[in-house]
C-alpha cells in the first residue's frame, strides 16, 4: 500500500478543511449586489478552468488560455525559462479566504479585442441569469458539474460564503432589481 493513498488529497478530508475555512466568512463584512456580481463573475470564471490541485488561500496562481479552454497553474509566466508556456498569459490570481477570486489581467489582454468580447458576453449572460433569477440566492453556484473536482468543491464553497454575505447584507432573498434598489439603482 502506498505510503499516501489519497496523494492528491481528494475527499472528505479537503472539503471538510474547506467548510471549516468558510466558517471564518462569518467574520467577512456584508457585501452589497455590486461586489457580489463582480466576485461571482471573476470567481466563476476562473473555477472553471483546468485546474488538477487544491489551492490555497492568499497564494498567487496563474491562468493560461490554451486552445480555446483555460488552465490554471502554480507556475508564472517568469518562471518558464527560455522554452515557455505553449498557451498564452492571461492574468495572475488569488484565492481569498472567503473563497472568492481576484483576477489581475495581463496589460496585453486589456488590448485583446477578442478576449474582450469574450469577458463581454460572459457578463451579459451572468446579467441575464441575475435578472431572471427569483431571489439573488438563486444564481450562486451549488453544485457546477462540468467543473473539475477542485473546482466543484470551491464553487460550492463560494456559494456559501456569499450567501452569508448577502444574508448580512440583507440582500439574499431580493431579487437583482430589489437589490439594486437598495443602492438607489433606478430601473
Amino acid at each position: 500500500m502506498p505510503d499516501n493513498p489519497n496523494p492528491q488529497g481528494k475527499g472528505l478530508v479537503p472539503l471538510m478543511q474547506g467548510l471549516e475555512s468558510h466558517r471564518l466568512a462569518r467574520l467577512l463584512p456584508p457585501k452589497q449586489i455590486d461586489q457580489v456580481q463582480m466576485e461571482l463573475f471573476t470567481s466563476m470564471f476562473i473555477l472553471q478552468s483546468d485546474f488538477r490541485f487544491n489551492p490555497v488561500p492568499n497564494k498567487t496562481y496563474y491562468l493560461y488560455q490554451t486552445e480555446g479552454s483555460y488552465r490554471l497553474l502554480l507556475v508564472g509566466p517568469h518562471e518558464w525559462g527560455a522554452t515557455g508556456y505553449r498557451g498564452r498569459y492571461i492574468g495572475s490570481c488569488i484565492l481569498h479566504d472567503d473563497r472568492t477570486w481576484t483576477l489581475a489581467l495581463d496589460p496585453s489582454m486589456e488590448h485583446d479585442e477578442a478576449f474582450m468580447a469574450h469577458i463581454a458576453t460572459e457578463q451579459e449572460k451572468l446579467q441575464l441569469a441575475l435578472e431572471k433569477a427569483l431571489s439573488m440566492e438563486d444564481i450562486l453556484p451549488v453544485f457546477e458539474e462540468s467543473f473539475g473536482h477542485y473546482g466543484r468543491i470551491l464553487a460550492y464553497i463560494l456559494g456559501k460564503s456569499l450567501a452569508i454575505s448577502m444574508d448580512m447584507s440583507g440582500i439574499k432573498h431580493l431579487n437583482y432589481q430589489e437589490a439594486k434598489g437598495l443602492l438607489g439603482y433606478k430601473s
